[in-house]
């Protein structure tokens, strides 16, 4: 359900109401004075949450703005499956 703030009119803190996408109230009463109190434009809560692709995202935004710097060049290692010889396997596709 959709979070939206509310505004007093009468210089109270700003309140939060949760209301269904169908039902979208452009005013709510007050919990502090009961006075009316306009729906206020906010910002969306995009980027809130703590899923993998959230840290993926965050872990690359991160290695943009300051990559890993390496000292040298990595060594090639010993495949560690063997390559056949047969010519058929060639034309097998590639993992």
């Amino acid at each position: 359900m959709p979070t939206y703030v509310f505004r007093c009119r009468s210089d109270c803190a700003d309140f939060i109401e949760r209301h269904s996408m169908a039902a979208i109230p452009d005013a709510a009463s007050c919990p502090e004075c009961g006075a009316d109190g306009r729906r206020v434009i906010g910002s969306p809560a995009l980027g809130a949450g703590d899923s993998s692709a959230m840290r993926l995202q965050d872990a690359t935004r991160a290695s943009a703005e300051a990559p890993a710097v390496v000292s040298s060049v990595p060594g090639r290692g010993r495949r560690a499956t063997p390559v056949s010889s047969n010519p058929l396997h060639r034309k097998l596709p590639r993992a």
